[in-house]
Parts: structure tokens; C-alpha cells; sequence
């Protein structure tokens, strides 16, 4: 399960920013997760309640945001929401879709006392 080492590193993250910019504890974090990301959002949630505690964001909410597949379509030329990487452009019907997004993982914000 990935999902423990990501979050452990989450945990270094925000233990970093308390440090530089002197909070106590997370109320709240946001998480924006990409759709091809292969991240399990429900042993992400069980490895957040194990890992933090003691940290700053024990007894945070997590809230994780879904961020669509994207893809160039190289017969129209226009970026476009995917919801498989071998899904057909929704705009032509065209094949030849380079994938652009959806890879991703990142703190989008955190709310902090």
C-alpha cells in the first residue's frame, strides 16, 4: 500500500510548514488528486487517521478533490477531459490523444490555527 508513504510524506510536509511558519495544527487539508494518480482514496484516508497522529494534523480533515484526465487530441488540437487514458477525444471521435494531466497529486491549501 502506497498510499502510508504518501501520506508519510505529507506529514513531513506539514511538520516543515509549522516549523517555517509557526502554526500548531491543521484543521483542514485539501488534496487535489488526478485521476490516473493510482492513489486508493480509502486506504489513503485510513493511512491519514494512522500517520498523523501527533503531528499537526492530528484530527484534520482530509478532503480530497478529484482533478479530471486531460489529453491533447492531436486530430482537433484541442485539450480535452478524458476519463480513461484510451478513451476516443469527446470532440471528433479521433484516437491520437497525448495525455496531459491527470497524473498529479498536490496540497491545494491547508487551514491552520
Amino acid at each position: 500500500m502506497h498510499e502510508m508513504s504518501l501520506v508519510e510524506d505529507i506529514r513531513a510536509i506539514v511538520e516543515d510548514q509549522a516549523r517555517t511558519h509557526a502554526f500548531s495544527r491543521v484543521t483542514v487539508l485539501r488534496l487535489e488528486i488526478g485521476r490516473f494518480a493510482g492513489v486508493e482514496k480509502s486506504a489513503l484516508s485510513f493511512a491519514w487517521d494512522v500517520v498523523m497522529q501527533g503531528s499537526p494534523a492530528q484530527d484534520a480533515l482530509l478532503q480530497m478533490i478529484d482533478l479530471p484526465g486531460q489529453a491533447m487530441c492531436l486530430d482537433c488540437a484541442r485539450t480535452v477531459a478524458i476519463d480513461d487514458r484510451f478513451d476516443p477525444c469527446p470532440l471528433c471521435g479521433g484516437i491520437r490523444l497525448l495525455p496531459e494531466g491527470g497524473n498529479e497529486m498536490r496540497i491545494k491549501d491547508m487551514e491552520v490555527v
